[in-house]
């Protein structure tokens, strides 16, 4: 007998619709599962026969073939395990196949026939949401959760065992249809204290240039001794960033979610990533890839921030596959198999010493680096890597007064309320433009919402011909010089907002062409 249960699989950060299609007949006892499944979907046929046993029900010794549809695209994961039983039961009319329509089921089976949680629960959420609306989404009950925080109306059951899920198909007992819980306040961060820029002594005008970051997404690069604040400064951005709208915070989700790091605790990641990897990471870490590629550390820091300390220390390729994502925000992963597009629309927070002792720049300590060994140390970061960083800020060593004072510096707070209202500026202008910050601003954009007058263009005009811009600075210093506009609440960008903008992109002109 032949029984179709449908299920969901992930490509990628998106869903898919999986028919299963389970096929019983007269011949030498089997279980085979075809449809591209790689070994963790083949091992499915052990974990089904045990779990079906231990539930209590009669493992047919037939051939069995387990069809998973469509037949061309890789099927990875444990989460077909329950609609493989389902079918298998429907298969041998323990199960009426009428009670199977309509319905999608997802999980992995334990040899006990519990049910355990899955990666990439979101992204069938959002799929079944969009293209089977009227259809019900049947989940482990530990991804309870993560499945309805969508709401708009998704059918969801969750449960522990497949034993309820039959007796539930079977009219035996009820199953409970899960509420959304998208309210509840969740996500990486929730529970712990924010670092706040109040405890930051001194740097001002590094305070300064991490606000009109984060106020318009622009990537930054700081330079200073050791010991002068690079760390904590960075640390600290997430708590000036504006909050995340229920878009951004469902397209994060699904990120984490796929990559397994979302908590089941959590509905959504409500608070914007931060993300700190080691300079030891690899190249596929960070863009993402893999034998079934999976997102990178670019793609988890979509919305965020990604954080590189001692930058010179990564190693060069792993620096150079940044230089996509930085300027499209997406990564596209090409393999034999499939090519994927990521989305990786992050801020870039860089932080390097300006010599391999560290104080070239410290006006106390001595610099034993040679003029060569600091050429070669500053090479590692690539020009065509350097364009790309919308503000370069030197952090200078704390003198003794601004260590000792117990003056408190303007806390995140204060500094945020003036994001928010520069972001929501930049909201309600570009809200038919598909973008959400002036870093985003195409060229044909740049041109229409970064007018200057005669005196800051020829202010710009003069920055290009003396500093050697690149069209790509250029463009960089006009939607910097937007941002610092926005920050002020006005629409005309002054010649003061153009100067204040050169001045960010003066670290290249006097470190990188000694």
């Amino acid at each position: 007998m032949l029984a179709r249960v449908f299920s969901s699989a992930v490509l990628g950060i998106d869903a898919y619709t999986v028919e299963v299609e389970v096929d019983i007949s007269n011949g030498l006892p089997a279980f085979n599962i075809v449809g591209l499944p790689d070994t963790s979907c083949r091992e499915s046929a052990d974990r089904v026969r045990s779990a079906l046993r231990n539930s209590g029900f009669n493992f047919p010794s037939k051939k069995i073939t387990v069809n998973l549809a469509p037949a061309d695209l890789k099927k990875e994961g444990s989460a077909f395990d329950l609609p493989i039983a389902l079918g298998i039961l429907a298969a041998s009319e323990v199960l009426d196949p009428a009670k199977l329509e309509n319905k999608i089921f997802c999980g992995e089976l334990a040899l006990d026939g519990k049910l355990r949680p899955i990666a990439g629960i979101l992204p069938r959420a959002v799929h079944v949401l969009r293209e089977h609306p009227n259809e019900a989404l049947f989940v482990p009950k530990a991804n309870s959760n993560e499945a309805v925080c969508l709401g708009g109306g998704l059918s969801v059951y969750g449960s522990d065992r497949l034993l309820r899920i039959v007796d539930y198909l079977n009219g035996e007992k009820s199953l409970e249809r899960l509420e959304n819980v998208s309210g509840k306040d969740s996500g990486v961060l929730s529970g712990k204290r924010m670092p706040d820029f109040s405890e930051i002594k001194g740097q001002s005008h590094v305070k300064r240039g991490l606000e009109i970051a984060a106020a318009g997404g622009h990537n930054v690069l700081m330079m200073g001794p050791p010991g002068s604040g690079k760390t904590m400064l960075a640390k600290r951005v997430p708590s000036i960033l504006s909050s995340m709208s229920f878009a951004e915070s469902v397209e994060t989700t699904k990120i984490h979610s796929v990559a397994g790091f979302l908590s089941r605790r959590s509905a959504l990641v409500r608070s914007r990533p931060f993300r700190d990897p080691h300079h030891t990471i690899s190249d596929v870490a960070m863009i993402g890839g893999g034998t079934h590629p999976k997102p990178g550390e670019v793609s988890l820091a979509h919305h965020g921030v990604l954080f590189l300390d001692e930058l010179t220390e990564f190693r060069r390729p792993v620096l150079e596959v940044l230089r996509q994502p930085l300027e499209e925000g997406k990564v596209t992963i090409s393999r034999a198999a499939q090519t994927l597009t990521l989305p990786a629309r992050f801020m870039l927070i860089a932080a390097m010493n300006p010599c391999p002792c560290g104080y070239a720049t410290h006006p106390r300590k001595e610099c034993n680096c040679t003029s060569i060994q600091i050429k070669n140390y500053l090479s590692k970061v690539s020009g065509p890597l350097l364009d790309r960083i919308d503000i370069q800020l030197e952090v200078p060593c704390l003198g003794a007064s601004d260590i000792l004072s117990r003056e408190q510096g303007e806390s995140s707070i204060a500094i945020r309320k003036r994001v928010e209202a520069a972001m929501e500026l930049q909201r309600r202008r570009y809200e038919e433009e598909a973008i959400a910050s002036n870093a985003e601003l195409e060229s044909h954009q740049i041109e229409r919402h970064c007018f200057l007058g005669e005196e800051a263009s020829n202010l710009l005009k003069m920055a290009v011909e003396q500093l050697g811009f690149s069209a790509r600075a250029y463009h960089k210093s006009l939607k910097v010089a937007r941002t610092i506009a926005d920050l002020e609440g006005v629409d005309e960008i002054a010649p003061a907002h153009v100067a204040e903008a050169i001045h960010y992109r003066s670290l290249d002109k006097t470190l990188w062409k000694r």
